[in-house]
């Protein structure tokens, strides 16, 4: 097991953004990531493989698939109140239908690359059948998956993605302290022309006499470096190398998916306005929205499961707590992404992919002259 503190380092020992002294917001919890919201863990599925020139089917292979569970495995089938917010639709979430039918969904989440993302949601109902069967006997079920492009590194129509990539992640789902950087669906992720992928932080939010925690989970893949931006300082024009290089031309295809976890008890339409402000937390850093990118974000609430399973019959009742004291909680979710975001940049290393297309990792010289 890992020594370093883990808000300064991965368990593999790579750096995260506070090791570099930057000053942050907020108050994060125990790790600094989602699963400090208890009964919440993440695990990946990372495939790395082959060089040189693209032969589809083949490789180079740089991908992978992540998943979170939003509850312990035996507890799965029980739903969590949840909202989605679509800031740009070129990209993909499934399941979002009945969250907003509902305002709820249940099983694990999956984010894997575009063309994969039917493949984790239907490994994932292989998986649940497998270690959940009584939850799918006399029922449906209807996964959240979720993809953004990884194919400048990757050979993504290649179909590396298989239903034991998706039952690997989602085994080795854990709690605690998680990697970041190029893992999981991550893997061959760009964010501001710089080496990214899965990232997470969390904060500690006080009401009343209570301590809630709120975690965020993001795969980032977007951004133009001119208006790549840390802390306020926009620094994209003092990065202009190292540059990408391209074997071959490179399409504006950056999307970024981020969750949203919180134990606090919140209604549906409170999880919709969390997710509604995690482009707040993009815009920190210089992300705009642009027309390829697939912007779109989950929020869910792990309180009340009795409310969410509520039988037939009765009258259901549900703790929330009030609109008009939910700013603290918009607060945590717009500096856990931005946090998340920089955590994917600065726990990553150089990568070159298909055809000898090379992304450059975020300088750690530079960042540390910089804000030291």
């Amino acid at each position: 097991m890992s020594t370093h503190d883990p808000h300064l380092r991965t368990p593999s020992g790579k750096p995260r953004l506070r090791s570099f002294g930057i000053a942050l917001d907020g108050m994060p919890g125990r790790f600094n990531a989602i699963t400090d919201v208890p009964g919440v863990s993440v695990g990946y599925a990372t495939l790395i493989s082959g060089d040189g020139p693209l032969q589809v089917g083949t490789g180079p292979v740089r991908t992978g698939v992540t998943a979170i569970l939003p509850r312990p495995v035996g507890e799965l089938a029980t739903p969590v109140f949840a909202g989605v917010f679509s800031q740009n639709g070129n990209g993909e979430l499934t399941g979002t239908h009945i969250i907003e039918e509902t305002g709820a969904f249940n099983f694990p989440i999956t984010i894997t690359n575009t063309h994969s993302c039917g493949v984790t949601r239907d490994g994932t109902l292989r998986w649940m059948n497998k270690v959940l069967p009584t939850a799918l006997d006399s029922a449906w079920g209807l996964p959240v998956a979720a993809e953004t492009y990884d194919g400048f590194l990757n050979d993504i129509n290649g179909h590396h993605i298989g239903f034991d990539h998706v039952a690997e992640a989602l085994d080795g789902a854990m709690g605690g302290a998680i990697e970041e950087g190029s893992v999981g669906g991550g893997t061959g992720m760009i964010t501001f022309g710089f080496k990214s992928g899965s990232g997470t932080a969390s904060r500690i939010v006080e009401w009343q006499d209570r301590r809630y925690t709120l975690g965020v989970f993001v795969q980032s893949n977007f951004g133009k470096r001119r208006n790549f931006t840390i802390r306020g300082q926009h620094v994209g024009s003092e990065l202009v190398e190292p540059a990408i290089r391209e074997g071959t031309p490179r399409a504006e295809k950056g999307s970024i998916i981020a969750i949203v976890a919180t134990d606090a008890p919140f209604l549906p339409h409170q999880m919709k306005r969390l997710a509604r402000r995690v482009p707040l937390g993009i815009a920190m850093t210089g992300g705009y929205g642009y027309h390829s990118s697939g912007d779109i974000f989950l929020a869910f609430s792990t309180a009340n499961p009795e409310a969410a399973l509520a039988a037939s019959g009765r009258i259901g009742r549900v703790e929330f707590i009030p609109d008009v004291d939910i700013d603290p909680f918009f607060d945590a979710v717009v500096q856990g992404v931005e946090e998340a975001i920089l955590n994917a940049l600065t726990a990553n290393e150089d990568m070159t992919g298909r055809d000898g297309n090379f992304v450059p990792a975020l300088p750690k010289a530079w960042l540390k002259r910089k804000f030291s």
